[in-house]
């Protein structure tokens, strides 16, 4: 991978980005594309929802039944069924965009959170010593990252995920509180927070923790103000069902969730199989990228580090959710032009970057997951450089000691 060709793959994936989007929109027919789904998909959810919560009836967002029915109200009696499993949380910004008509919603929703995605990551780039022609390439291969168009496909909220994640990380090192209310509000996909509180217990970051837990206190109390504390009592009888649907029967499709847990249920495995092996990954990955918390001086490697440990610990990653992978990536471009890169890290970084394009097709037609394999090959590099870092850190103290001695 050379700049020349991130350059060439950025400005090809932009221009085929952009004919799909304008022939699917041309092709569609009101709200509904040339396959009968509303456009956005899953936003079609999240509007529904909102505007039930509008007509305050925000706790018959958890029956489904009520759900459908008002899916099927807004986009026809043949649109299929795009279920609600947030927390409540989420409501409060799928009513105000239930205000708007769809379109207006969709194309807002859209538009601000992916500014939201691209100003962190640019905020990322430019903490380096990146040259002026590097950070623009970045920001290039920042929008082309293919998990950007699947986003904008499913009309889902993996520029918000990325956004909260990669914000949080780039302020804690100098605004901890700032970077608390961040990780508060990742709470909303809660499937993304095993690794997070142990990390910052690790490393003691006590005032992120604090107003981590202030904000996600004043998100249930605020939900409760709003919507009444009958929702927490529906989201909670929601789970069960939600686990069983979304994970363990594959009911979204196992080529689509990128985890260990849905490999092995792809390949054959029982669910008590899956949970084992994903428990164990789990298990390594929050005890790795602990250690790397406690121990490292490298902002950039520490929050690298997290942002993929994010996506491996956890068993519900669909391929929107990949765009967590986005911060991972700034951040180690960064470490690279600071501290100089090996060659196979540049592969790394380019096979992790390609793989929500082919993701999903490659494990639908050969079983083969690569975005999961392409993740733990990042996460295992990060954990070498590191561990080289500190080894060579260490070289450094010891032979300045011997020097003073």
């Amino acid at each position: 991978m050379t700049a020349a060709r991130l350059r060439t793959y950025s400005l090809i994936l932009l221009i085929a980005y952009a004919l799909a989007i304008i022939s699917w929109i041309v092709l569609s027919r009101g709200l509904l594309d040339i396959n009968g789904k509303p456009l956005g998909t899953d936003f079609a959810s999240f509007y529904a929802a909102g505007s039930l919560a509008l007509d305050d009836r925000a706790v018959s967002v958890y029956d489904m039944t009520i759900h459908y029915a008002r899916e099927r109200q807004l986009f026809g009696t043949h649109a299929p069924y795009y279920a609600w499993f947030y927390p409540p949380f989420f409501l409060l910004i799928a009513a105000p965009l239930a205000a708007f008509s769809y379109l207006s919603a969709l194309t807002v929703w859209q538009f601000v959170t992916f500014a939201l995605y691209f100003a962190v990551i640019c905020a990322i780039l430019l903490t380096g010593p990146l040259k002026r022609s590097h950070t623009v390439l970045g920001l290039l291969a920042t929008a082309a990252f293919p998990a950007v168009f699947i986003n904008l496909g499913h009309g889902q909220n993996g520029f918000l995920t990325a956004a909260l994640l990669g914000g949080a990380l780039l302020v804690l090192p100098r605004r901890p509180i700032l970077a608390g209310i961040l990780f508060g509000l990742l709470a909303y996909k809660p499937q993304f927070g095993l690794v997070i509180p142990v990390v910052l217990l690790a490393a003691g970051q006590w005032r992120s923790i604090g107003a981590a837990a202030m904000t996600v206190a004043a998100l249930i109390l605020g939900t409760m103000a709003v919507f009444g504390p009958d929702i927490w009592t529906a989201f909670a009888a929601s789970t069960e069902l939600s686990r069983k649907m979304l994970l363990q029967d594959g009911d979204v499709g196992f080529e689509k969730l990128q985890s260990v847990f849905a490999a092995v249920r792809m390949w054959g495995g029982s669910v008590s199989l899956a949970y084992a092996v994903q428990g164990v990954l789990s298990a390594v990955v929050i005890g790795s990228v602990a250690q790397v918390w406690r121990s490292s001086r490298d902002n950039d490697i520490k929050a690298a580090a997290l942002s993929v440990a994010t996506a491996l610990a956890s068993p519900h990653v669909l391929d929107y959710d990949l765009m967590i992978l986005g911060p991972a990536i700034a951040f180690m471009a960064v470490a690279i032009a600071k501290h100089g890169a090996r060659r196979y890290e540049i592969t790394a970084l380019a096979a992790v970057w390609l793989a929500p394009l082919v993701t999903r097709g490659v494990s639908s037609a050969t079983g083969i997951p690569l975005a999961l394999i392409a993740m733990i090959v990042l996460y295992g590099i990060i954990q070498y450089r590191d561990r080289a870092a500190r080894a060579d850190s260490s070289r450094l103290d010891s032979g300045a000691s011997n020097a003073m001695l």
